[in-house]
């Protein structure tokens, strides 16, 4: 043999006694120092048969995927020949499972082994005597059969039904004592992720072999400018507590049935400006409806009705039909706006007819840019009364559990980011009587809401005040403020205001 031969084969079998080496030299995509630790010990428990659990928690971006798809590349190149079978479960087969395929049929067309994998069954890469099978860990999905030997993967195992992981996917290892590796990021403590993390850090303790590898946003910033930078924004725009910049960057785990709004949220939501008995001048309004529910009674007086009505005692049975008037500051066309709380109305138990008329005098008289209202069951009919009459400016929501999710979490982000703010304390006296006992109703509301942060892909919420403890009215005709934010209303989508309302 050559000796230029042999020192291709031999500086070959030094690539592929290391994973820096292989990542670097035939993948040219070289893992970066956050990366490295978790991939040394993945591959170090497979090859040494040491059939050890990890968990790897990476912040958002941060290479998590990147990662998993180079260990996979390269346990298939040392198995060509001898043969195995690596299985990687993901919450839903498409898109989760189907994008770790292509990221690691990508990778797997290198120098070394371009050429020589094959796709089989729609779902298994084959490299020689070797094969990656990816399977949807989706509750419904059928997998019994399979065997891993070589690499048992769990991607967004915080997603990942316990009992489904426990049933269809545990005992595919045992027969070869595999290793096992569960990705993701935090959600709260009832996950299979985080109860793997408990566990593999009850086994630390023990030996003192590291199994859980965190990669927090902070540590991922402090390698890569660029990130930081991100970082930077997305805490500016949501809040350093809002939920998502605390699981998916800093890895911290949620209370499932936490108080929605915790004191610091709540402080930032408390402004200093007064209420607006009436539209002022200069200033851009808009209309926020929630549509509650007639009562039985064909006509009562609304709850906080003008003056010359006088006022009524709210009906604790009967969700109010509540109305906020936000003043919407936007300095700039790219800033999101900052919606300022004005003035408030409620009725419960109106004719939704009556309830038409009065809130179409409201909008002559307050002309307001736009109008997003609730078109949910009831309110369907009284959205397109008002459709009809003041166009385009009103804007109907339909609520279903996906839409208030949404919502939820949008709400929570402009609040912890400063851009929603009520009014302040204005005494309960004389005219401002019915304005001060609704922003106290309002702050009930705010203090009594709760949030369920629910299992499962999407990582959708279910919030509001419990029946138990009152309604929450006033608290979701806030929230619907965030449906501004898609523009598309207006002067062309956004509204500069010349003279916004400041605080006091």
């Amino acid at each position: 043999m050559p000796n230029r031969q042999r020192l291709r084969l031999y500086a070959l079998s030094r690539i592929l006694h290391r994973i820096d080496l292989f990542s670097r030299h035939i993948l040219a995509r070289p893992l970066r120092g956050y990366q490295l630790a978790p991939a040394r010990a993945i591959v170090d428990s497979v090859l040494r048969r040491r059939g050890l659990t990890f968990a790897v928690m990476m912040s958002r971006q941060a290479g998590k995927n990147e990662l998993s798809a180079q260990v996979e590349a390269y346990l298939l190149a040392l198995h060509s020949r001898v043969g195995g079978t690596l299985v990687k479960a993901a919450p839903t087969f498409a898109p989760q499972a189907v994008v770790s395929m292509e990221r690691l049929a990508a990778l797997l067309d290198n120098p070394l082994t371009r050429g020589r994998v094959v796709r089989e069954h729609g779902n298994i890469l084959t490299l020689g005597k070797a094969r990656a099978v990816f399977l949807s860990a989706h509750p419904e999905a059928n997998v019994v059969g399979q065997t891993a030997s070589i690499l048992l993967e769990c991607d967004e195992a915080q997603d990942v039904d316990p009992d489904k992981w426990d049933k269809d996917f545990a005992p595919m290892g045992a027969s070869a004592n595999v290793t096992t590796v569960f990705y993701g990021t935090a959600w709260t403590r009832h996950t299979l992720l985080a109860r793997v993390v408990h566990e593999l850090r009850a086994q630390e303790a023990r030996d003192g072999i590291r199994r859980v590898f965190l990669v927090p946003a902070d540590v991922v910033a402090a390698e890569l400018p660029a990130y930081a930078a991100h970082l930077e924004k997305e805490v500016a725009r949501m809040g350093r507590m809002h939920p998502l910049i605390r699981t998916q960057y800093f890895l911290e785990e949620l209370d499932a049935g936490a108080g929605m709004f915790p004191p610091e949220r709540r402080t930032l939501m408390q402004g200093s400006h007064p209420p607006h008995l009436s539209p002022q001048p200069d200033c851009a309004y808009a209309f926020l409806l929630d549509v509650g529910g007639p009562a039985q009674a064909p006509f009562t007086l609304p709850l906080f009705p003008d003056e010359a009505l006088g006022e009524c005692a709210p009906d604790p049975d009967h969700d109010a039909t509540a109305l906020t008037i936000v003043a919407i500051d936007a300095d700039d066309a790219v800033s999101l706006p900052v919606y300022r709380v004005v003035h408030r109305r409620a009725w419960v138990g109106v004719d939704h007819r009556t309830l038409y008329g009065q809130i179409r005098a409201l909008a002559e008289a307050w002309n307001p840019a736009a109008i997003v209202a609730d078109a949910t069951g009831v309110g369907a009919g009284l959205t397109d009364l008002l459709r009809s009459a003041l166009g385009e400016r009103v804007i109907p929501v339909v609520f279903s559990a996906t839409k208030k999710s949404d919502i939820g979490w949008r709400f929570m982000a402009a609040c912890d980011a400063g851009r929603v703010r009520d009014h302040a304390a204005c005494g309960g006296e004389g005219p401002f009587a019915a304005t001060e006992a609704l922003r106290r109703q309002f702050w009930e509301q705010v203090e009594a809401a709760q949030v369920e942060y629910l299992p499962g892909p999407g990582q959708r919420i279910r919030w509001g005040v419990p029946e138990s403890a009152g309604h929450d009215d006033l608290l979701v005709s806030a929230a619907l403020c965030v449906v501004l934010d898609d523009g598309g209303w207006g002067c062309g989508g956004s509204v500069l205001v010349r003279n916004p309302v400041r605080e006091g």
